[in-house]
């Protein structure tokens, strides 16, 4: 069934008062993974450079600058775990800082360094070996994200929902943010349900559109008398419900 074809069954199906899929893959279907210029794919690079972001997005910070800060990264060259391995710290930091990533630069930047030397030593460089170990089971592959630093419940379904474009056994993925905001658009609730209305291939992309409508309801928030490295501790467009420690003196490379 075509994409056209399947968004366009859809609409004649659904209840009055419910939201066009098509208008909402459309309006704000794009994947964090795109927005940062990932072309994502079953190969160890992207993959790679989806744990880099998955990583950015798991504090309480904005999500485009999270995103901005990954382009970055990316294009200083560090888009595989060798070549974040051979930058250095300093070097890291001013990439984040250059995306508005100012907050938590210090301590990401070290966080980027150990986890580049876990993905490896746990898997070779290559995170389908990940996906091997996971078995096609998304509670495991969950397990295993959050072994790496930073990431937890918000950052491991970040990188569950973007990932099934590629690994098909997690589909559907459908996160609790991205299922309340389905309900509250008149969508179905039930994963299986609210896959059927696209395409296997447009399952990501409209698990990225929920969360990004849920998202826009949140409003902005700012603390009062907040300083400029502190200008995103309540931002709108973050998953992460409580802001990561200050950055502090440690370790760098």
């Amino acid at each position: 069934m075509s994409s056209a074809t399947s968004t366009s069954s859809a609409a004649e199906q659904r209840p009055a008062g419910t939201t066009s899929v098509a208008d909402l893959l459309r309006e704000h279907g794009t994947s964090y993974a795109q927005e940062a210029g990932i072309s994502l794919r079953d190969t160890p690079a992207p993959l790679y450079q989806l744990l880099v972001l998955t990583t950015l997005l798991s504090i309480r910070i904005s999500s485009k600058i999270a995103v901005a800060a990954a382009r970055e990264l990316f294009k200083a060259g560090w888009r595989t775990p060798r070549a974040m391995l051979d930058s250095t710290w300093r070097e890291r930091v001013r990439a984040l800082g250059r995306g508005g990533y100012v907050r938590y630069d210090e301590s990401t930047a070290r966080y980027l360094h150990i986890a580049a030397q876990q993905v490896m030593a746990e898997y070779h460089g290559d995170l389908r070996r990940m996906r091997a170990r996971a078995n096609g089971n998304a509670a495991t592959l969950r397990a295993l994200i959050k072994e790496f630093p930073r990431i937890g419940d918000v950052g491991s379904n970040i990188f569950c929902r973007e990932v099934q474009a590629v690994w098909p056994e997690l589909r559907p993925y459908f996160d609790q943010r991205a299922l309340t905001a389905a309900g509250q658009l008149g969508l179905p609730t039930e994963p299986e349900q609210l896959a059927a209305l696209v395409d296997p291939d447009q399952i990501a992309n409209l698990a990225a559109a929920l969360v990004r409508v849920s998202l826009a309801k949140k409003a902005p928030r700012r603390r009062h008398g907040a300083t400029a490295r502190g200008r995103e501790a309540e931002p709108a467009g973050s998953e992460a419900e409580h802001p990561a420690p200050e950055d502090a003196p440690g370790p760098r490379d």
